[in-house]
């Protein structure tokens, strides 16, 4: 499998998946047949492409033609099952939500929610994040969320980690000024990659105020262990987010003794 595609700006953006098995059970099955009219976006691609369709274009006539109105848009990046999505949808109904998922079981799972809610104000799209990002018109999202991304725990993968400069690069041009991105994780080295990518970025600013230590080398699938014996350095995280539920997820992370890293970053106010 290709670990690059080429981003329809010319760009080179990583893939930061692996194609599984998407069988759907009898269940899912029948919400995807049920509702994917209704919450699945046509974003112009071919059969069986996570790539957005040529000439297609994410911009404000496009929120308001898809959900009826001007509002806050939130999006999340690898919205899994769909639980933390479908619960602020609900909560937050005068909100738009947009949930973007390469599988799917968690899409189809994502429509089950949502229609037994009878959600208005939720859609989902079945594509490679950064390729529709690139396709997005400057300052149409107010918060970005993602939460426990694949860590790609080998040290040979992680350069297929979702957080990249790249990506960070394209969400300052398509969230709105003082904007934020809210990521979580519950695997160390993966807060350490997310400081080394967004600390250092001049369009963001870490809101965090928590004094967290981190081994400043990082380890991979194996060697995690001997973290502990590296050379630490204090960075900056948040408090827990709110608006994020507890998944099955979140808590067996919890259960096998994972610390959870909430970060916070703000796009400048200065375009």
């Amino acid at each position: 499998m290709s670990t690059e595609t080429q981003s329809n700006a010319g760009r080179r953006s990583i893939v930061s998946y692996v194609r599984r098995s998407e069988k759907l059970n009898d269940r899912l099955a029948r919400a995807w047949a049920e509702y994917s009219s209704r919450y699945l976006l046509d974003l112009g691609q071919a059969e069986g492409s996570l790539a957005v369709g040529e000439g297609f274009r994410f911009d404000s006539e496009t929120v308001e033609s898809i959900w009826g109105r001007k509002a806050p848009l939130i999006v999340e990046i690898g919205s899994g099952q769909g639980e933390n999505v479908v619960a602020s949808a609900r909560e937050h109904p005068d909100w738009n939500y947009l949930a973007l998922e390469v599988y799917q079981p968690g899409l189809a799972h994502t429509m089950l929610m949502a229609g037994k809610s009878d959600l208005d104000n939720l859609r989902l799209a079945q594509v490679n994040a950064p390729d529709l990002l690139a396709r997005m018109d400057s300052g149409l999202i107010t918060e970005v969320w993602t939460f426990f991304p694949d860590p790609w725990p080998k040290m040979k993968h992680h350069k297929r980690r979702l957080v990249q400069p790249a990506l960070a690069d394209d969400l300052a041009d398509c969230l709105e000024p003082e904007g934020v991105w809210r990521i979580a994780t519950d695997i160390e080295d993966y807060a350490l990659h997310v400081h080394e990518v967004m600390d250092v970025n001049p369009r963001f600013r870490n809101l965090g105020y928590l004094q967290v230590s981190l081994p400043t080398q990082h380890v991979g699938k194996g060697t995690a262990d001997q973290a502990g014996t590296l050379p630490h350095a204090t960075f900056m995280e948040s408090d827990r987010f709110d608006g994020r539920i507890v998944t099955n997820f979140e808590r067996k992370g919890i259960e096998a003794g994972r610390v959870i890293h909430d970060l916070t970053y703000q796009v400048s106010s200065e375009r």
